[in-house]
């Protein structure tokens, strides 16, 4: 058997991952990875005349363009 047809089980619900997606790092099936992608709320925003910044909340988002109202 080669390592091709070897398969691997999600963390969460139990179902099969692809060698492929397993060989990549995942851990999760597609199913349950889209899920837990939904669940996650964040973007990465470019600061003026600076880097990039991750931002997890729309509070901090509001606090770096304080002349925007909505």
């Amino acid at each position: 058997m080669s390592n091709e047809d070897t398969r691997y089980l999600c963390v969460v619900c139990g179902g099969f991952i692809a060698h492929a997606r397993y060989k990549l790092g995942y851990k999760t099936c597609v199913q349950c990875g889209e899920e837990a992608a939904k669940k996650v709320k964040h973007c990465i925003a470019p600061l003026n005349k600076s880097n990039y910044y991750y931002i997890s909340s729309i509070e901090t988002l509001k606090q770096l363009n304080p002349k925007r109202t909505t």
